[in-house]
């Protein structure tokens, strides 16, 4: 089944303890769909300036992702970021942030795209991810993502958005901010009575926690010695979950493990170079053996 993602399609420098990459491709809804596109067709909505090169559009559709909703804005620029990272690989500083052309996004999903079964609201402000979710005709699950700044700034607009959508991805210190709970267990539960009724809450390099209705798993991240660029793990690995979901066609409890266990994959193959590079070099059977390695590494 199709998948819908609408975010933020950006240019970024990276800076890191042992490289530099300058204006590579970035963004949540980059990111995601490149890993979606692993599993089922994705159709992307966002937007970028005359900047954007048209050969960076080609290479989304060859993965057979639509950019028929991607808007290019005359005179505009694209968003940009700049930033780096801290020996450790996990802390980052953010050194340059231009939101450009995404600083007045304003999406409107084209035709085709408002019956996607499967969608994804990556990263903006709620008031944003309302209106393409009220553009929506009946998906038959909807997941989005959020952030510190929002839960600071937009706390109602966040809360009317909990109560429409059916799974929420976040990060440990997002979740302890959104619920002042320390304990992440506890945080995850309090989230679900906001309205989502499955919660991811992400770990960095320790992994993700899953809550659904009757249950809570725990999944470690694939343990990789090479770490070259952090930067889109998260969006990767929502893309590689709903992607999967979406390949799948339903949301079971076996088939939801799976999907976040192969979004665990993506992500681990993601940070393995800068960009989109390393996943470049990969396809689904890559993912499968990695699974395999996975599947054997957890078995007691």
């Amino acid at each position: 089944m199709s998948l819908l993602v609408v975010g933020s399609v950006a240019f970024d420098s990276i800076h890191t303890p042992t490289a530099e990459r300058e204006r590579v491709l970035g963004g949540s809804a980059v990111y995601f769909s490149y890993a979606a596109s692993f599993f089922t067709p994705v159709r992307l909505v966002g937007v970028v300036g005359e900047d954007w090169p048209q050969e960076a559009t080609q290479m989304l559709k060859s993965r057979n992702i639509d950019t028929s909703g991607l808007q290019v804005k005359p005179g505009g620029k694209t968003f940009f970021w700049k930033g780096r990272y801290m020996p450790n690989m996990n802390d980052r500083e953010t050194l340059e942030v231009d939101l450009n052309v995404f600083g007045e996004f304003d999406p409107v999903l084209p035709q085709p795209f408002i019956d996607t079964p499967f969608v994804f609201l990556a990263n903006a402000a709620p008031t944003v991810q309302m209106k393409v979710l009220s553009q929506t005709k009946n998906p038959k699950i909807v997941f989005a993502d959020t952030m510190d700044l929002w839960i600071r700034t937009q706390h109602a607009p966040l809360l009317e958005l909990f109560s429409k959508i059916d799974g929420l991805v976040l990060n440990d210190s997002e979740a302890k901010l959104l619920t002042e709970e320390e304990n992440l267990i506890t945080a995850g539960r309090a989230i679900q009575r906001l309205g989502p009724k499955y919660v991811v809450v992400k770990k960095g390099e320790h992994g993700a926690i899953f809550f659904e209705p009757d249950g809570i798993s725990v999944l470690p991240a694939f343990p990789t010695s090479r770490v070259v660029d952090p930067t889109g793990a998260g969006d990767s690995f929502a893309g590689g979950m709903m992607g999967y979901l979406a390949a799948a066609g339903n949301t079971d409890p076996l088939t939801l493990r799976r999907a976040l266990a192969y979004g665990t994959l993506v992500a681990s193959y993601n940070v393995e170079d800068f960009s989109l590079d390393r996943m470049k070099e990969i396809d689904r059977s890559h993912l499968d053996q990695r699974f395999q390695q996975y599947q054997a590494m957890l078995q007691l």
